[in-house]
């Protein structure tokens, strides 16, 4: 699982992205999963991120998730139509932290 930095704005979403694309290469399995539960400080470039994510995932053939996405992000991607691309990756019977 590859996690997010406390902040991520468009100051850090170059090197964000360059960090994640090197962790996700490494991870293995049929899924690759970042947890944005770290997150405090953020804009709408946390959300190209992950759509980049989500973008290398399908790419390399494997399903993608999101665990712990704050609330506020979560809506966020609801206001730009793109919530579908960040499913909610908490096991069966955990209930998720974003409503």
């Amino acid at each position: 699982m590859l996690l997010l930095p406390a902040t991520l704005t468009v100051a850090e979403a170059r090197d964000t992205v360059r960090m994640l694309r090197q962790g996700l290469r490494a991870q293995e399995g049929e899924t690759l999963v970042v947890d944005a539960g770290a997150l405090k400080r953020f804009d709408s470039s946390a959300l190209a991120v992950l759509i980049e994510c989500h973008r290398l995932a399908r790419a390399w053939g494997k399903r993608f998730e999101v665990r712990h996405l704050p609330p506020k992000l979560s809506a966020l991607a609801g206001l730009y139509g793109v919530a579908a691309l960040l499913p909610d990756g908490a096991p069966p019977g955990v209930q998720s932290e974003v409503a």
